[in-house]
């Protein structure tokens, strides 16, 4: 009877301590399950952030390329009213600007740090200078580093830069590029309503109509975007 009273109390000892370990066991799991909840939630935000200041940064450029547009045209009327003949000035800023390699993209070739010819490039194209010359500098870049995290930005600029020259189709093969290979680049969105633009530039107004249409509902975040496909899109009704 004793015996049978110490094996009770063992197997009652045994059966307490696994019944705690378990319990300790399942609350640590669910310590392990909140922390991953959590880290996978500080993980998203940190992804938000960064697509928030990808857009940021990508507008600002865009602001400045669109200002440099302006003040260009601002200085060829400027000069057109004006009586005072400024084309020998022009000219020897010219030479001399053409003289130092930091300061043209004439003969420009990929140094092998794509971060440093991007900045050197997009130097140019927010100035509102050399735009031939960016075209074909740009066009070496993405031949040169196909897996640059630059690649949507660069694509993106020589859409702009052919839209500016009117080659329609260019603009629209590098537009496309962007929207297909790199959807999630902060620039995809604006590449897709450039595509708008140009199929209503190019009279297919159902068409372009049906892709303004894609821009708002694929890309509902980005208000800017939205507002004038929408604007795009009364137009075109």
């Amino acid at each position: 009877m004793i015996m049978y009273k110490k094996i009770t109390g063992l197997c009652l000892s045994v059966l307490f301590v696994t019944t705690a370990h378990a319990a300790s066991s399942s609350e640590l799991e669910r310590i392990v399950t909140a922390q991953g909840q959590l880290l996978t939630q500080y993980q998203q935000q940190i992804s938000d952030l960064q697509r928030e200041v990808d857009e940021l940064r990508g507008q600002l450029q865009e602001n400045t390329y669109q200002l440099g547009q302006t003040i260009e045209r601002q200085k060829m009327i400027l000069q057109q009213l004006s009586d005072t003949p400024t084309k020998p000035a022009t000219t020897s800023t010219s030479t001399s600007t053409a003289s130092s390699d930091s300061n043209t993209l004439v003969g420009w070739s990929p140094s092998g740090n794509d971060k440093t010819d991007y900045n050197f490039i997009i130097k140019f194209v927010l100035e509102g200078k050399q735009t031939r010359e960016a075209i074909t500098a740009f066009q070496a870049f993405v031949k040169q580093y196909p897996k640059s995290s630059y690649q949507a930005n660069a694509n993106y600029w020589l859409g702009q830069l052919n839209y500016g020259q009117k080659k329609l189709s260019d603009a629209s093969f590098y537009f496309a590029t962007v929207v297909k290979s790199y959807p999630n680049s902060s620039k995809a969105s604006e590449s897709l309503y450039k595509i708008g633009l140009i199929l209503a530039d190019q009279g297919e107004k159902e068409k372009a109509k049906a892709v303004l249409q894609q821009v708002i509902s694929q890309y509902p975040k980005d208000t800017n975007i939205v507002k004038q496909a929408q604007q795009k899109l009364t137009e075109l009704q």
